[in-house]
């Protein structure tokens, strides 16, 4: 039997406690959420799991792994006690929102050597994948530019405005992952605009609720990213990649394939209504990926390096807003 822990029980940790509860021959021994909650409690109950505090999750022996859901301001912190406990890790985006904590952690977990699966669910999803590895085998010719879409229903809350790290280093993180994954290389410049369109609330805290991205990789590939905090579609969540022999589309994923007409035109359904559901099968992917990393070995889909790059991406398209000048990347570059 394998033994887990998890480390956050809110919206996206519940999502991931159910799924890993799912599996065979797994067991969910330990929640650890120091807010007593009734979504906490009703997981435990549903699980089995035991709540206890993070020392005596590390402690245990027998727990072969941990899952680091809780808030962006844990994770570096828990990551690095996993790494000291030998646990096998998976960990949600952001690392951190302080980059030099990044890579400090990102060169203990390289040096100490854990399993690490890194939360971008992209590159879980059926749809993603088979993208990806349509240009990575060839069949597609070479890519040559890469467009993708990302904007949410609505604004959140300004309260998870303040804690998130900001558009970039929270939503937008998933699409500069994309970026590199989809071209397989690195990005070499970046030129970011952003602004606010939507929600001033959102820009007295000093985010952003808009933004495009141009980028280049060092072959000369370009891709583009539109993300909004607002979506007249709802969750609006599209990719394009223009390749020498083909071009590949992912579109909105419909809640159903009910079209329905009349003498007036037709109408079909809106997309899902946000990344839990559109992403569904990306979610239980990636804890099945995270098991067999922890039993077999596997290379997981992305890394702490992964983390790290795609971070690197989201703080030079901040200096680009800034400045108003592109951000010309090398290996060791930091912000």
């Amino acid at each position: 039997m394998l033994e887990l822990a998890i480390f956050g029980t809110g919206r996206i940790g519940q999502v991931h406690a159910k799924n890993l509860a799912a599996q065979p021959g797994v067991r969910l021994k330990y929640l650890v959420d120091p807010i007593a909650n009734p979504a906490r409690d009703d997981l435990a109950l549903r699980t089995g799991a035991s709540v206890v505090d993070a020392g005596e999750a590390f402690a245990d022996r027998d727990v072969a792994g941990v899952l680091i859901a809780s808030s962006t301001d844990t994770h570096a912190d828990l990551l690095l006690d996993a790494v000291a406990a030998k646990k096998a890790i998976f960990c949600e985006k952001p690392i951190s929102l302080d980059f030099p904590t990044v890579a400090k952690v990102a060169a203990a977990v390289e040096a100490s050597g854990p399993p690490v699966l890194l939360g971008f669910q992209r590159r879980f999803d059926p749809n993603f994948r088979a993208v990806r590895d349509r240009i990575a085998d060839g069949t597609s010719g070479r890519l040559e530019q890469l467009v993708m879409h990302t904007r949410d229903p609505g604004p959140p809350p300004i309260s998870y405005v303040k804690v998130s790290g900001g558009m970039l280093r929270d939503q937008a993180i998933h699409d500069f992952d994309q970026a590199r994954y989809m071209t397989g290389e690195e990005i070499t410049s970046v030129y970011a605009v952003g602004n606010c369109q939507i929600d001033s609330e959102i820009g007295a805290v000093g985010d952003i609720d808009s933004l495009l991205v141009t980028m280049t990789t060092a072959s000369g590939r370009m891709i583009q990213m539109s993300n909004n905090r607002r979506g007249p579609l709802g969750y609006d969540q599209r990719l394009e990649a223009h390749c020498a022999n083909e071009v590949l589309y992912i579109d909105n994923r419909p809640q159903n394939d009910i079209r329905i007409a009349s003498a007036a035109g037709a109408l079909s359904a809106p997309p899902m209504d946000y990344f839990i559901a559109r992403f569904e099968a990306a979610y239980r992917a990636e804890m099945v990926a995270f098991v067999d990393m922890i039993r077999d070995g596997t290379k997981p889909l992305a890394g702490v390096h992964d983390g790290l790059e795609a971070q690197r991406l989201a703080e030079a398209a901040l200096i680009s807003i800034n400045t108003g000048q592109p951000v010309k990347l090398t290996p060791d570059w930091q912000p």
